[in-house]
């Protein structure tokens, strides 16, 4: 008589994308067009348990942190996949905006969290070019297109205009925060001035859901024999050899620059 061997389910998959760096549109920036195929593999092949974000990134573009993040819960709720967010370093601006995508954001004691803020920055070289004696000539059809103009004196027309296009975006992080963090977030607490916070500060204010790191939460909650299955972009030839034109270069001081904003 032969005999029947029991069935044994197999192990819980989940597929982990890391989404490391500044986000934005060009050189090695986190983006909606580069990440859409990553993202799209991670719910639609096999059948995913859940998904994980890794997240280290001092934020970046709005409108692309609000693209990946849209795509993200689009496909999570299409597939009815729980997704969650495990932060390294920094989940800050733009990187929150992603790692509010999830269904839960876990982070370690030391991870910074937060600044749900806007910001435009630039440079004013008007003086420098007077004491050079360099004029500057400027000819436009249509009086906004020497807007914020570095190298003439910032006007308060244009320190007015340039509120008036931070405020929208400001308005739309705040609504994604309050739409996914809901009743967790602190109703007491300002949140939304761009202050940061660390670790368990961040998850006495409801911004985050505990302390944890992603091995050993995904084996709590899927199993000990979960398999994480990490999910990596495709890298371009130039970046595989190392070869980085003049852009990339500008691009890469620039993320510099987002990081240390951070002490990172």
């Amino acid at each position: 008589m032969r005999h029947l061997i029991p069935f044994l389910p197999k192990p819980a998959t989940v597929p982990v994308i890391r989404l490391q760096g500044t986000i934005g549109s060009g050189g090695r920036a986190l983006s909606d067009a580069a990440l859409a195929p990553l993202i799209e593999r991670a719910f639609t092949r096999g059948k995913p348990a859940a998904v994980a974000l890794v997240i280290n990134s001092p934020g970046g573009s709005a409108a692309q942190s609000s693209l990946i993040a849209a795509r993200i819960r689009r496909l999570a709720d299409e597939k009815k996949v729980p997704v969650h967010a495990f932060v390294e370093d920094i989940a800050a601006s733009g990187g929150y905006w992603l790692a509010c995508a999830a269904d839960d954001i876990w982070v370690d004691a030391s991870s910074i969290v937060g600044s749900i803020g806007v910001i435009f920055s630039g440079f004013g070289f008007h003086e420098l070019m007077q004491r050079q004696g360099v004029e500057r000539r400027v000819h436009t059809a249509g009086r906004s297109k020497s807007f914020a103009d570095p190298f003439k004196p910032q006007t308060d027309e244009d320190v007015a205009r340039i509120r008036a296009l931070l405020s929208p975006l400001h308005e739309n992080f705040i609504a994604h925060v309050k739409a996914r963090r809901g009743a967790r977030l602190d109703p007491a607490a300002d949140l939304f001035n761009a202050d940061i916070w660390v670790g368990q500060a961040a998850v006495g204010l409801g911004l985050v859901d505990g302390l944890a790191h992603l091995k050993p939460k995904l084996m709590e909650l899927y199993g000990e024999k979960v398999r994480l299955v990490p999910l990596t972009q495709k890298r371009s030839l130039a970046q595989r050899f190392g070869l980085a034109a003049a852009d990339t270069a500008m691009a890469a001081v620039e993320e510099r620059a987002l990081w240390s904003g951070y002490g990172l």
